[in-house]
């Protein structure tokens, strides 16, 4: 096999791409594991990283770029600073618990991914050809951001609004007055 400027090309997309989605992975699954709140959230932000760098790959650069800046720089800063107000204290969990913990969430993801899986397999899907709406511009974006998606990004700025006072009543709750 000759390597021409186009197989090279497509072989750089790819190994992009596959670390894209292994740094994703990675990172949710030391969120998901690590057993401390530190390295959770730093492997939350990892994973957010990881989401943003598939953006960018799939042509989406102000996608990757609100990304970084909302959720690894506002919502995962916003629970570390929480987290450091907070006087969190370590419960103890016997290894029964735990395990019986970690069997019912794999029980219960289960139920949830069995039925969606077979639904998504019984679909059928029509393959709509991609049509460019506009050049892609930022007077573009505003505008539709503002006109005919003005309701989901006020949802977003909601959800965002609701992260950090959650944030907040956490960090809040933490702290127990001096006497």
């Amino acid at each position: 096999m000759t390597f021409t400027p186009d197989t090279f090309y497509a072989l750089i997309a790819a190994v992009l791409f596959a670390g894209f989605v292994a740094v994703t992975l990675l990172g949710a699954i030391v969120a998901v594991a690590a057993r401390s709140l530190v390295r959770n959230v730093t492997g939350l932000a990892l994973s957010f990283l990881g989401l943003a760098g598939l953006y960018y790959f799939l042509h989406s650069p102000f996608l990757a770029l609100m990304q970084i800046l909302i959720y690894v720089g506002a919502i995962c800063v916003t629970i570390m600073f929480a987290m450091m107000l907070a006087e969190l204290h370590e419960e103890t969990r016997s290894w029964f618990m735990t395990i019986l913990t970690g069997v019912g969430s794999f029980v219960a993801a289960c139920a949830f991914a069995i039925p969606l899986i077979l639904l998504v397999r019984r679909s059928s899907w029509m393959p709509a050809p991609a049509a460019q709406v506009n050049i892609g511009s930022i007077e573009d974006l505003g505008r539709a951001l503002l006109t005919r998606y003005g309701f989901a990004f006020e949802l977003i700025s909601v959800v965002l609004l609701l992260a950090i006072l959650g944030a907040l009543a956490v960090a809040r709750s933490g702290r127990k007055p001096n006497s």
